[in-house]
């Protein structure tokens, strides 16, 4: 894999041993960076997902992240050394810049952090308020984009962002990691754009992906 390596992980949900055993893979493969999809704790506190995130610093790789759902909104402007929250702002890696937004769409479960669908495509939108024609553009988002593979239920119901997805129809970036839907493991496309959710980091899912002329994918488990 040749360009800007990555480890994608999604859903720990407080798991600290989930983490440790990441940190130590994306040490073993050698990655740029990880990149975590939300539901970081599970309804835990910022406190809670500092240590959870810890890990990574030990081994000294840049993380960036969004929160999820069941992780707290005030995630959103906590200082942590060596991971950068990318909700509502992007992060530049050489050609390639990662934007974000976190928590979900409003579900029947009162979660700590979802946001009307107005509200999602307002987050996506400060993103992308001037041009970025020259990068490749890697968005972050905790929830799917909906009517695809990625955000299927077991009960078939497709639970993702009709917000995420209309991004995606017109801004066409050029990679999407997601999480959220648990059983919803999987690769899939719009047009043009590649949509990855490497399933629940806490059982162990994983995905690495290289960020280069071509963008290459793996979904692994530990």
């Amino acid at each position: 894999m040749n360009g800007l390596r990555a480890l994608v992980l999604t859903d720990l949900h407080g798991r600290i041993a989930a983490s440790r055993e990441m940190a130590y893979k994306a040490e073993e493969e050698h990655v740029d960076l990880v990149i975590l999809c939300g539901d970081i704790t599970h309804f835990g506190s910022a406190q809670t997902a500092k240590a959870l995130l810890s890990p990574f610093g030990e081994v000294r790789i840049p993380v960036v992240f969004v929160p999820g759902n069941c992780d707290p909104p005030s995630l959103v402007g906590v200082d942590i050394e060596g991971a950068e929250c990318i909700h509502g702002s992007r992060r530049f890696f050489g050609d390639v810049v990662f934007i974000g937004v976190g928590g979900s769409p409003v579900t029947p479960f009162s979660t700590p952090f979802e946001m009307s669908e107005e509200a999602i495509m307002e987050t996506l939108s400060r993103c992308l308020e001037d041009s970025l024609e020259s990068y490749r553009v890697v968005l972050v988002s905790h929830a799917p984009p909906k009517d695809t593979r990625l955000d299927l239920t077991f009960l078939g119901v497709h639970g993702g962002s009709s917000s995420v997805r209309r991004f995606i129809e017109e801004r066409s970036p050029s990679l999407v990691l997601c999480g959220h839907i648990h059983e919803a493991v999987g690769i899939d496309r719009i047009e043009a754009t590649l949509i990855v959710n490497p399933g629940p980091a806490r059982d162990g899912n994983y995905a690495l992906t290289c960020i280069g002329e071509e963008i290459e994918v793996e979904l692994k488990h530990l």
